[in-house]
C-alpha cells in the first residue's frame, strides 16, 4: 500500500494552522450544493410523477431503484474516470448527466422513459459525489481534513434536509413540470465553478492541454522536489496511480472502516424507509420531525467529529460513533411514544455523523493523494448500497418479527462492526511509511 503525502503547502513544525476556506474548495462546495439540490428537489419527485402516468407502485419504486443502482455502479468506475479525464472534465459530466436530463421528465410519460432518465441521473451524481469528495480531500490542508470534510456535511446536509421536503410541496402546489425543469437548471450553475477549479489529475500524469497539465517542468528542474504552492500536485504515478476500487476492496485500510460505516448507513436505511410507517397516521407528522432531527444531528456532530478527530485522531472517534448509533436504534426498539422517537433519532443521528466524519478521514489518510478517488468511490458505495439493502432486508425481517424487534436486530451489525475499530487503527498504521520510507 503506497503511503499518504503530505499536503503541499505543509506548514513548519510549531506554525499557524492554515485556512480551509480557499477559493477551489468554495467552488467545490458551491458545485456540490447545486448538485445535491437537484438530487433531493426529484427524489420523492420522481416516483409520484410516474405513479400519474400509469406506472402503478410497483413502477414508482422502480424508478428510485434504477437511481440508486446506476448511482451505485458508476461509483466503481468513476476513480478510472477521473484518472483518464481529470478531476475538472469528471465533475462538468456529471453535473451535465444530473441535470439536463432532468429537463426531459415533463414529455417522458412512460415508465421505461422515465426510468431510462433515472438512469442517467443515477450516474451524473456517482461521478459528482466521487470527484468532489476527491477534490475536497486534496485541497484542504491535511491536519484540518476532517474539519474540512466535516463543513462539507453541513453544506451538503442543508439541501438534503430542505430540498426533499420542498420537492414535493411544490410539485403539490404547482405541478411536477416546474420541479422538473427547477432540479434540472439548478444543477448547471455548478458548472460555472469548474473553471475554478485546480488543474490536477488524480494520477498527476501530464496531459497537454487537459487537466492533468500541471507545471511538471517544476518537478523535472528540482529533481522530483514539488514547490511550495497549492498547484503542484502527487507527481508520482506507478503503484499509487493503479488503485483502482477492485485493489482498495482488498485494503484493509480501506476496507475495515467501508464495511464498519455501512452497518449504520444500513440502518439509515431502515429509518427513512419504514419509520413513517412504524408511526402510523396517528402520529401527528412526529415521524418528519424525527426525519429532521436525525438529519439536523448527523449534520452538526460530523463537522464536530472531524474537528475533533484533526486533534485526537479520526481512528478513535469511529467506536463511540457506533455504539451511540446502535443505541439509537435500541431506543426506537423499546418505545413507541413521541418522546421515544425524537431522543432515538437523536442519539442515531449523533452517532452516524460521527461515524461519517471518522470514516472518510480515516480512508482518505490511508491512502497517497492519487487513491483519493478510490476512497471516496468506496466510501460513497458503502453509504449508498447500504441504505438501500437496510431498506429492502428489513421489510423481510420486519414482516417476521415485528417492528421493534426489527429495529433491535438492525443494531445488532452495528455493535458486532466494533470488532473491526481495533483493525482501523492498526490497518491505519501499518499503511504508513518509515521516516528512512518517507525520505
Amino acid at each position: 500500500m503506497s503511503t499518504a503525502i503530505e499536503h503541499p503547502t505543509a506548514p513548519t513544525a510549531g506554525g499557524p494552522r492554515r485556512r480551509i476556506l480557499t477559493r477551489p474548495l468554495l467552488m467545490v462546495y458551491l458545485s456540490g450544493f447545486c448538485a445535491m439540490i437537484s438530487f433531493y428537489l426529484l427524489l420523492s419527485v420522481v416516483p409520484v410523477y410516474a405513479t400519474s402516468v400509469g406506472a402503478g407502485r410497483t413502477g414508482a419504486g422502480f424508478t428510485t431503484g434504477a437511481l440508486m443502482l446506476s448511482t451505485v455502479v458508476a461509483e466503481l468506475f468513476t476513480p478510472r474516470l477521473i484518472g483518464r479525464f481529470g478531476y475538472r472534465t469528471a465533475l462538468a459530466a456529471g453535473l451535465l448527466l444530473l441535470g439536463a436530463p432532468a429537463l426531459a421528465l415533463p414529455a417522458s410519460r412512460s415508465l421505461a422513459a422515465i426510468t431510462a432518465v433515472c438512469l442517467v441521473r443515477g450516474v451524473g451524481f456517482a461521478i459528482i459525489v466521487v470527484a468532489g469528495g476527491a477534490l475536497m480531500a486534496a485541497l484542504v490542508p491535511s491536519e484540518r481534513r476532517g474539519e474540512g470534510l466535516g463543513l462539507a456535511g453541513v453544506v451538503f446536509g442543508v439541501p438534503a434536509m430542505t430540498a426533499l421536503p420542498l420537492g414535493v410541496a411544490l410539485a403539490s402546489r404547482f405541478g411536477t413540470t416546474g420541479v422538473f425543469v427547477a432540479g434540472g437548471l439548478v444543477a448547471l450553475p455548478g458548472l460555472a465553478a469548474v473553471p475554478w477549479l485546480p488543474r490536477f489529475r488524480r494520477d498527476g500524469a501530464k496531459r497537454k492541454g487537459h487537466d492533468g497539465d500541471r507545471d511538471e517542468r517544476h518537478t523535472r528542474r528540482d529533481h522530483g522536489k514539488r514547490k511550495d504552492h497549492r498547484g503542484d500536485r502527487d507527481e508520482r504515478s506507478g503503484a499509487a496511480a493503479a488503485l483502482g476500487v477492485l485493489a482498495g476492496l482488498r485494503t484493509p485500510a480501506l476496507l475495515r472502516p467501508a464495511l464498519a460505516f455501512s452497518t449504520s448507513a444500513m440502518a439509515v436505511g431502515v429509518v427513512v424507509t419504514f419509520l413513517p410507517v412504524r408511526a402510523g397516521a396517528s402520529s401527528g407528522g412526529i415521524a418528519a420531525v424525527a426525519l429532521l432531527v436525525q438529519a439536523a444531528t448527523s449534520t452538526q456532530t460530523r463537522w464536530w467529529a472531524g474537528r475533533h478527530g484533526d486533534r485526537h485522531g479520526a481512528a478513535r472517534m469511529l467506536a463511540p460513533g457506533l455504539v451511540v448509533s446502535a443505541a439509537g436504534m435500541l431506543t426506537l426498539a423499546v418505545g413507541s411514544g413521541p418522546v421515544v422517537i425524537l431522543l432515538a433519532m437523536a442519539l442515531f443521528g449523533t452517532g452516524f455523523g460521527v461515524a461519517q466524519s471518522a470514516t472518510l478521514s480515516v480512508m482518505f489518510a490511508a491512502v497517497p493523494e492519487s487513491g483519493y478517488g478510490t476512497a471516496s468511490a468506496l466510501w460513497n458505495l458503502a453509504y449508498d448500497g447500504a441504505v438501500g439493502a437496510g431498506g429492502a432486508g428489513f421489510g423481510l425481517i420486519a414482516a417476521q418479527t415485528g417492528f421493534q424487534a426489527g429495529f433491535a436486530i438492525t443494531a445488532v451489525p452495528i455493535l458486532l462492526a466494533l470488532l473491526l475499530c481495533r483493525g482501523v487503527g492498526a490497518s491505519l498504521e501499518a499503511s504508513r511509511p518509515s521516516p528512512a520510507a518517507a525520505d
